[in-house]
């Protein structure tokens, strides 16, 4: 709550940029909490919506991320009724209108039921039928992973438990680890069409999403120019190119002011404005640390104690020249002396 709205903008912007995210441990009601007034959980769904990096939760995080979530400690630890809480909506965004419930096979708790993520059978039941109609679960086993590839829609089980899926009657079914299916099939299974889950990998041409998958599927043409901006933004600064970098923020500008013109609003407006904020936070970064290569910076003045040190060296004075040597190290100064004389290097900051 303390933080400045550049400091917001930069951790937003690295969720959007990042090869790949983590979510993991902690309390899920916790977590809920804190990402509820914050644009996260929309990047996180954009991200999936995308296809942009790999995203991974994992144990209380993995509670949050369906139609609901589960407040684990506050009804298994502290005793409160059975409830749900609003969940981050990742599943959703994939087409699953499901809440995942992980640890679903513990059996820490010897003579009590603490299968369901501690919530055991009656309390699970209960917050069950308080799910919306449609609303299903899907249950992973400890140490088991849940690997959803949204390019071809399959979904893999990997480790030492298995996948459930299980409707508001209590009934499941069950994909064990090595196995695999689709997210069609899920979908089918918890809307009780096609009876139970086939655990083999059904062979599908492959796609990028159906219209299940995608939240807005007119979003694409917009989406695609966001992604040309931050690309073009990218490579721009790679090259160590300040007027290409302002240029892609001022492109994506004119693209925001086009598509306003149209018939894109709402969160596809809201999307693109956090964008354009994203770029201009970065410029903000660049700003603070320069374009210019550092190494052409420092050069003359290397070269102006390589030329001491040679001359040193030229005069066996190897004392001084080991000083020189030594104080260019300390300085970031990789030096590297060979029959054609002596190149160096910048490493770069740790």
């Amino acid at each position: 709550q303390d933080a400045t709205s550049v400091e917001i903008e930069r951790a937003q912007t690295a969720v959007t940029d990042a090869d790949w995210v983590f979510v993991g441990p902690g309390s899920p009601s916790y977590l809920v909490q804190q990402l509820a007034a914050t644009r996260i959980p929309q990047l996180l769904r954009e991200r999936l919506t995308e296809g942009r990096g790999v995203t991974v939760v994992s144990s209380a995080a993995a509670a949050t991320i369906g139609t609901h979530a589960v407040p684990v400690y506050e009804i298994y630890k502290a005793g409160h009724d059975p409830h749900w809480l609003e969940g981050l909506g990742l599943l959703p965004a994939i087409g699953l209108d499901a809440v995942l419930v992980p640890h679903f096979d513990n059996a820490e708790g010897g003579s009590h039921d603490t299968r369901y993520c501690y919530l055991g059978e009656r309390r699970l039941r209960q917050m069950e039928h308080a799910l919306p109609e449609g609303g299903w679960v899907l249950g992973v086993d400890e140490h088991t992973a849940l690997v959803i590839d949204l390019d071809d829609g399959k979904v893999r089980v990997q480790g030492r438990g298995g996948l459930t899926v299980r409707r508001r009657d209590g009934s499941g079914w069950v994909v064990p680890s090595g196995e695999a299916t689709t997210l069609a099939e899920l979908r089918a299974t918890a809307a009780g069409r096609g009876g139970a889950l086939s655990p083999q990998l059904h062979e599908e041409p492959a796609k990028t999403h159906d219209a299940t998958d995608v939240v807005d599927p007119n979003a694409a043409p917009l989406v695609e120019e966001l992604d040309r901006a931050r690309s073009a933004f990218s490579e721009a600064t790679a090259r160590r190119d300040a007027a290409g970098a302002t240029q892609a923020v001022l492109d994506l500008e004119r693209t925001m002011r086009d598509w306003q013109a149209d018939t894109q609003t709402g969160e596809l407006r809201d999307r693109a404005v956090a964008a354009m904020r994203g770029l201009v936070t970065r410029l903000g970064d660049l700003a603070d640390g320069g374009l210019a290569d550092p190494a052409d910076t420092v050069a003359p003045f290397v070269q102006l104690l390589l030329d001491e040190r040679n001359a040193a060296r030229e005069a066996k004075d190897w004392a001084a020249a080991d000083r020189i040597r030594d104080g260019l190290t300390a300085a970031g100064i990789v030096l590297a002396d060979g029959p054609h004389g002596t190149t160096w290097t910048l490493e770069e900051p740790q």
